[in-house]
């Protein structure tokens, strides 16, 4: 799923929002290896990436996907009427979503655009979130519903969602913490709560992934601004993240199971660069599938990596 935001023609999320404080903690926050808030509250739950069209249709045709993933291309209906298409592989509880240039209206459907989101596992920690980001210099972070359309033309609501910035280059985070109606909705095919105020990703992703090799998201890289950066490192931290800064700039964020690295580059170098998966099992040998502009690595052992050319290019 993605987040629409406003002064940008999106296909996710429409937002009827005021403009946010952009930037007004940068980069330099990322310092040291401890998150500045205890306990983790936000999970890694899936990114997005817009690849070259040859890389995306490869993707959406590939049959060796449909085997290693729970593997599917949807269409959902957001809030606002607004629908988009994305190719999805599908893990335990966490996934990945990926869109072809033109697929989305707009900036958001050019080429290295991308986004992050960040979900809770229990009722109520969105609030805590939220109040962690203005100790994070965020003064007024925004909050939005996103609701979701089964084809009768009723929104649901979905989850509530909050970020720190409505306009931005290429790249967008989101806290997110699923609705009690979206659980209780059957069409929504989610599990019975394993504790009093579960909203965990567990619940929201079918255990078909249990059929194929791809079991999650471990590590995501991707490159981004330093204007997208400054908007999320604060999130990061105010999630209970470590964040540390890199050389030549950007920083790794660890926690809840997942590495994500962000790469600071110019807009014109900005996009999904590099996914690595635990799978279910092990493998013996080493497998090597060309998928457009993209290199998916499976084994020996119990890791697949994804790497994406830069700008659609070999």
């Amino acid at each position: 799923m993605r987040i629409q935001r406003i002064l940008r023609t999106a296909v996710v999320l429409v937002l009827a929002l005021a403009a946010a404080l952009r930037g007004a903690v940068g980069t330099a926050q990322a310092d040291g290896s401890r998150s500045s808030s205890d306990g983790q509250l936000l999970f890694y739950n899936h990114s997005y990436g817009v690849l070259d069209r040859e890389t995306a249709d490869a993707i959406e045709h590939s049959d060796y996907l449909k085997d290693f993933a729970n593997f599917l291309v949807r269409t959902t209906t957001g809030a606002g009427g607004q629908t988009w298409t994305g190719r999805y592989l599908m893990g335990r509880e966490t996934y990945l979503e990926l869109f072809g240039v033109g697929d989305i209206a707009g900036p958001d459907g050019t080429l290295g655009s991308a986004g992050l989101g960040l979900s809770t596992e229990r009722d109520g920690d969105l609030a805590t979130v939220t109040e962690r980001l203005r100790n994070e210099g965020v003064a007024d972070p925004v909050e939005f519903l996103q609701t979701r359309d089964f084809g009768d033309g009723v929104p649901v609501p979905w989850f509530d969602a909050i970020l720190t910035a409505t306009e931005y280059d290429a790249f967008g985070a989101w806290a997110m913490e699923y609705r009690p109606e979206y659980f209780a909705d059957p069409r929504s095919n989610t599990e019975p709560a394993g504790f009093p105020g579960d909203v965990g990703r567990e619940r929201v992703l079918s255990d078909d992934y249990r059929t194929h090799l791809m079991r999650d998201v471990t590590s995501v890289r991707i490159a981004v601004t330093e204007g997208d950066l400054a908007d999320t490192v604060p999130l990061l931290r105010a999630g209970g993240f470590a964040v540390k800064s890199v050389t030549g700039g950007g920083v790794v964020a660890q926690g809840g199971g997942t590495t994500i690295r962000f790469d600071a580059v110019p807009r014109e170098r900005a996009g999904l660069q590099r996914v690595e998966m635990s799978l279910n099992r092990p493998v013996k040998d080493r497998h090597v599938e060309q998928i457009g502009h993209s290199t998916l690595t499976v084994g020996p052992g119990s890791r697949a990596v994804w790497t994406f050319a830069a700008n659609g290019t070999r």
